[in-house]
């Protein structure tokens, strides 16, 4: 009777990592990672030497010498005498702010065009090809410049608002001016405030918190809570015994009667401004140099996400539509209910890219004099303290953690609304 064995396990050899296949892409990764990390390390070091030889060491007890220098549109309390830390994180505030705003804008703007870029009607459908095709083949640039010339230029001065027969009048109830110096609107104010909360003592980061900002979101937070409670009664309705019933009226009193007992129990009130002088005094002052930018880089966007939008709906069957139709439901709502929702799965990930993009498109508006962190930490902070290396090196980690972030949060929604197999 012959007995069979398995044949000896071969013994590991040094050789085997250049001529064994299991191990020789292993050590060329390795040898690669060792080799770029060495590199890496060399340019460092002689980078930290030369600058040492030059008196120029990398440090950063610079940021805690006087900016000397004003920002003028801010969000919390500066002065010049402030930190060049403060000034930056002054800029970083006003940069979160334009990407934020030109962020939503530019997705109302682009979905309402890409929809209407597949209308039926010919000339809507022109006229929507005619602002794609203008705004993403011209430089973001000449953009921000013309729309900043364009409010210069175009609106009236202060003093037209001035005498018996003003050469311009306010908006809206007199409560809005609209001057080629920016735009003036009312100021929410409570005359029963419950206060400020100071957040990080005296420090460059300092900031006041008003409680009644904290009170007024609180309030709408448990209002949404309690609609998306309201809602899921109402759908557990409907799967039990086929009919829905009618909760709008419900909701709305959810969202709007807690949060206006509250502003009445603020004494909540606006503060309007008014011509003092040479120029407008109180409510909140949004300069050109902000309206400008935030023009200019939502329209320009949306172009991109028009296009998007509008691929993201022709990637859906038609069969879909067809069924839809064949329910009953008008063009409107099923657009709304059926086919977006599945064009979110396509639109999502290029999405995230037009927001990247956006946000880093706002470094531009040095352009304009809006001082956001490219106008603070890389302009003006890094000519006066001559820090150039350790400006740069911080304005691209700023920028690297904020596109992170909203990468981060984009790629959680897309993970909620792609499709999960069973």
């Amino acid at each position: 009777m012959t007995t069979y064995t398995d044949p000896p396990k071969e013994s590991f050899r040094l050789s085997m990592l250049l001529y064994d296949t299991r191990y020789r892409s292993m050590t060329i990764q390795i040898v690669a990672l060792m080799g770029f990390m060495l590199l890496a390390a060399w340019l460092i070091s002689n980078t930290i030497q030369n600058l040492a030889a030059l008196g120029k060491p990398i440090e950063f007890g610079f940021f805690h010498e006087a900016a000397g220098y004003d920002i003028n549109q801010t969000l919390i309390e500066y002065d010049n005498q402030d930190s060049h830390l403060r000034a930056s994180f002054i800029g970083l505030l006003n940069t979160l702010v334009v990407a934020v705003l030109g962020c939503v804008t530019a997705t109302i703007i682009g979905v309402l065009i890409g929809v209407l870029r597949l209308s039926k009607n010919w000339l809507v459908a022109r006229i929507m090809t005619v602002y794609v095709e203008m705004f993403r083949n011209v430089p973001l640039l000449l953009w921000i410049l013309l729309a900043m010339a364009i409010l210069i230029e175009s609106l009236p001065q202060p003093s037209a608002f001035r005498g018996d027969d003003p050469a311009a009048t306010m908006k809206i109830f007199d409560s809005v001016a609209i001057t080629n110096r920016g735009v003036y609107v009312p100021e929410p104010l409570f005359s029963r405030t419950l206060g400020d909360i100071h957040l990080f003592g005296q420090s460059s980061f300092r900031m006041d918190v008003s409680l009644d900002l904290i009170a007024i979101i609180t309030v709408l937070v448990l209002s949404v809570l309690a609609v998306r409670k309201v809602t899921a009664r109402a759908e557990r309705i409907q799967n039990a015994t086929g009919l829905r019933p009618t909760t709008w009226y419900i909701n709305l009193g959810l969202m709007l009667v807690p949060v206006a007992i509250l502003l009445v129990a603020l004494g909540f009130h606006f503060g309007y401004p008014a011509l003092k002088g040479f120029n407008f005094q109180g409510g909140t002052h949004l300069r050109n140099s902000l309206i400008a930018l935030w023009l200019a880089l939502s329209l320009y966007t949306a172009a991109f996400v028009a296009e998007i939008v509008r691929g993201g709906i022709l990637a859906i069957s038609h069969g879909q539509t067809e069924a839809a139709s064949a329910l009953g439901l008008r063009p409107g709502r099923i657009m709304r209910l059926v086919v977006l929702p599945q064009a979110l799965r396509v639109i999502i990930p290029p999405l995230i890219s037009q927001y990247l993009n956006l946000t880093k498109n706002s470094s531009l508006a040095i352009a304009v004099g809006y001082m956001d962190i490219t106008g603070t930490l890389g302009g003006i902070t890094m000519n006066q303290t001559g820090r150039e290396l350790e400006c740069v090196l911080l304005l691209m980690l700023v920028y690297l953690v904020i596109s992170l972030i909203i990468s981060a949060v984009m790629n959680w929604y897309n993970n909620r609304v792609k499709l999960v197999e069973r």
